[in-house]
């Protein structure tokens, strides 16, 4: 007869299952993924890719391939250690743009540095990026997203979808030129973008079980073979004789002064990078959050996004952080796992080595289509339905926050404005909501109830509410239904008590909430708040007379 299990004999065994579960959680594998979905949105994310990561690189100057790598290591790495399952990462123009303002600053500091040096250089601020989002992660800074209101939001989105839309334009114009494209060019560049967003629109009524936008690709380009059409090589993303070939990303250990001179001057851009490139991941993570209708981890997105952006400088890339058009081409495929990410970047790294010459003969038509209709499901076209249900105030943050993101392309600079004007608009707000309600009991006592936050912004019209010369020698302040909420409150109540009291008045402060109490309590040794604790409520003494 076999006795009992020794259930710690298989002590090894269990562990090793455990382990081997955690390992298939981080690819999503243990999970329901439809494999073929993934693998093709991939494809068609890795296609959409290669023009990007071109055009972006070009904007401060480098080779198409540090776009390419960056794309590739972001899109990797992001894949398997972000937050956000389905959301893809690359070389994107926030980040691009700053680089222009630190070669500038490069070259004015060393006249004649040479491009190789400069590349050095982006590639030490592109990993002390990294450093800093990694410690933004773990000092748990992510939740500060929380804080972007959601008309902030809708502008962000709405310039977004528009930056996308513009971006595309100059493929219909004549190469190098600022001339409009005429005549048969211009209607096939016409046709052939009109049939790739008809493709995009329509498969997908009739069928879903390939992604729509890869049919597309593959349709358009099996019709412009042998004719003269632009294609991504000859596009004005590609410069005359550079070519996306390449092999795999070369170690590039930044080989330039390690002393004070050199921090000082890049980590401004550093930080900047860092900042935008957390704001951007993080409102995309939220974005594709809304679409999915799951919840992405933001802290660990941003240690996943300083983790690529440090491989990144190591291995010759420009850094990067989430691309929303990307990763909204990967979500409305269908893909919701790590998988289709892996998949991008893998065979963005296979068409760099060995498919370089086929992608690069891919018709511009077909990816402009894929990222109109990109920048057409980018765009929030409900905002237009709530201007009359949103307040007025949200509804101008909304058009000013689209506005700034679409002009400058800054959108760091658009969301912290937004969030800055949201704070403001409400602190108005709720600055003319401080109410007092007067009355005079039996005993002969003035009460004032107050209603509403006392803040710096509703200090002015609570002073407005008392009548210190004809108010009784004894006075009660209540603050049942309100709030003392920063210094100016407090400093504001510290100036009151003190003009009742030279009036020879006694104040009581009631009903104080305990972190109100708090704020008193350790503002009393900053400046003077004339107040004892009593056992039912705060009395208001003259500390003179105490001191006596």
């Amino acid at each position: 007869m076999q006795g009992p299990t020794n259930r710690s004999s298989f002590a090894p065994f269990y562990q090793q299952k455990c382990t081997m579960k955690k390992f298939f959680n981080l690819f999503d594998l243990s999970q329901k993924v439809n494999y073929k979905t993934e693998i093709l949105s991939g494809l068609t994310v890795a296609l959409a890719l290669v023009p990007e990561a071109i055009a972006f690189a070009l904007i401060p100057g480098f080779s198409p391939l540090t776009g390419l790598y960056a794309a590739f290591i972001l899109a990797l790495v992001t894949s398997i250690l972000g937050g956000r399952p389905g959301m893809i990462s690359g070389a994107t123009g926030a980040v691009a743009v700053i680089f222009v303002g630190l070669i500038l600053e490069l070259k004015t500091a060393f006249p004649g540095i040479e491009p190789e040096t400069i590349l050095h250089y982006v590639f030490a601020t592109v990993i002390i990026a990294g450093l800093l989002q990694i410690a933004a992660g773990l000092l748990r800074l992510g939740k500060f997203i929380r804080l972007v209101p959601h008309p902030v939001m809708f502008g962000f989105v709405n310039g977004l979808a528009i930056i996308i839309f513009m971006a595309q334009f100059p493929n219909f114009y004549e190469k190098g030129t600022a001339e409009l494209l005429h005549g048969t060019a211009l209607y096939t560049m016409l046709g052939l973008t009109g049939l790739t967003m008809f493709i995009i629109w329509g498969l997908p009524k009739m069928s879903k079980a390939v992604p729509s936008s890869l049919v597309a690709i593959i349709v358009v380009s099996a019709i412009v073979l042998g004719l003269d059409v632009d294609t991504v090589k000859v596009a004005d993303t590609m410069r005359e004789g550079e070519s996306i070939k390449g092999g795999f990303p070369p170690l590039s250990i930044p080989n330039i002064p390690f002393n004070w001179q050199t921090f000082a001057l890049i980590m401004p851009y550093a930080a900047i990078v860092a900042g935008v490139g957390l704001i951007e991941s993080l409102l995309t993570l939220n974005i594709i959050d809304e679409i999915t209708g799951t919840r992405g981890r933001g802290n660990k997105e941003c240690v996943a996004q300083g983790t690529a952006n440090i491989l990144s400088g190591f291995l010759s890339g420009m850094g990067g952080c989430a691309m929303i058009g990307q990763s909204l081409i990967n979500t409305s495929a269908g893909a919701r796992a790590r998988l289709s990410g892996i998949t991008a970047a893998v065979m963005l790294l296979v068409f760099i080595m060995f498919g370089s010459s086929l992608i690069e003969q891919l018709p511009m038509a077909a990816l402009v289509g894929l990222m109109f209709m990109v920048a057409i499901g980018t765009f929030e076209w409900a905002s237009f339905k709530t201007f009359k249900k949103m307040p007025t105030s949200d509804v101008i943050v909304m058009i000013l926050v689209t506005l700034i993101t679409a002009i400058t392309h800054n959108l760091a600079i658009a969301v912290l404005f937004g969030v800055v004007l949201s704070a403001l608009s409400y602190s108005w707000e709720n600055a003319k909501r401080i109410r007092a309600r007067k009355h005079v009991d039996e005993h002969g006592i003035k009460h004032y109830e107050i209603y509403g936050p006392l803040f710096f912004g509703s200090v002015t019209a609570f002073n407005e509410k008392f009548d210190i010369a004809n108010d009784p020698d004894e006075v009660i302040i209540d603050f049942a239904e309100s709030r003392v909420v920063d210094m100016s409150a407090i400093e504001a109540l510290n100036k009151l008590t003190d003009r009742y009291l030279k009036h020879g008045k006694k104040v009581h402060l009631k009903h104080l909430s305990p972190d109100c109490q708090l704020l008193l309590k350790n503002a009393s040794e900053i400046i003077d708040v004339n107040m004892v604790e009593d056992p039912t409520y705060h009395l208001v003494v003259d500390k003179v007379k105490t001191s006596k």
